[in-house]
């Protein structure tokens, strides 16, 4: 009977240890540094947008929230698990959470280029550093598409399957389309125009609180034959809150005790 009790007593405070301890992390939405630490020639606007400038050649980099994406893609985000937004999973909810995990770390890069008689920028060679020692690289389409193919059932590989197997597969061809349509493109950008488009990581671990984005190898001149003679490096610093969410609603950043 006295162990029984002990052994009772031991379980219960461990249970109350354990729910005492139980915590989510969070992580506030990304934003940019300040303009003293973003370097020369750039500057930090109203909505996040970082714009490196040289000459009337600009680059921005804007870091966007699931919120914006989905509102982007309003009638693609609203079907839950089914919703087709490429870069969210929706509005759909984890069980018993009541919340929406990030499916990718999204940028928006915009180029205008009023300088150069033609500019090039590989968006498959953005890559991201943090302050803790991680790095991530942009994924690039073929990438996606690999990742999207996933969710075929069964491999259904065209548009005659039928039932269910029909019905991924014209969401997957949705899915598909909008990436198309929306990544930043592959292209070299001539005088007097403008490119923009999005560039897709996957999620930042939950201690991540600062990050410096590269856009390396920005090709501003060509030789005679064609090949890239000149190259900048341009780069944008972005931050944010991450700590620790309890069941109570107590939410405590990283480093606070």
């Amino acid at each position: 009977m006295v162990r029984s009790r002990c052994l009772f007593t031991l379980l219960s405070a461990a249970l109350l240890v354990g729910a005492g301890c139980a915590y989510t992390y969070y992580a506030t939405p990304l934003k940019p540094l300040g303009e003293e630490q973003q370097g020369a020639g750039r500057t930090v606007a109203d909505d996040g947008t970082v714009t490196f400038t040289q000459g009337r050649l600009e680059v921005s980099l804007r870091a966007l929230t699931d919120e914006e994406l989905n509102r982007q893609f309003s009638v693609n985000s609203q079907e839950g698990a089914r919703s087709t937004n490429p870069y969210t999973f929706g509005d759909s909810k984890v069980f018993r959470t009541d919340q929406t995990p990030q499916r990718f770390t999204v940028f928006r890069l915009k180029v205008e280029n009023y300088e150069y008689p033609k500019v090039f920028i590989d968006p498959a060679k953005l890559y991201l550093t943090t302050a803790n020692g991680r790095k991530y690289y942009a994924l690039t389409y073929e990438q996606l598409r690999v990742y999207f193919r996933r969710y075929l059932m069964g491999g259904a590989d065209s548009a005659t399957d039928g039932g269910v197997q029909g019905n991924l597969y014209k969401e997957w061809l949705e899915r598909d389309g909008l990436m198309r349509r929306t990544l930043f493109p592959k292209d070299q950008i001539f005088s007097a125009q403008e490119r923009e488009g999005y560039v897709v990581f996957k999620p930042l671990a939950p201690d991540v609180e600062q990050l410096t984005a590269h856009i390396p190898d920005t090709v501003v001149r060509f030789d005679y034959k064609g090949d890239p003679s000149e190259f900048i490096e341009i780069t944008a610093q972005f931050g944010r809150e991450v700590g620790r969410q309890y069941p109570d609603g107590r939410k405590m950043a990283m480093g606070e005790k």
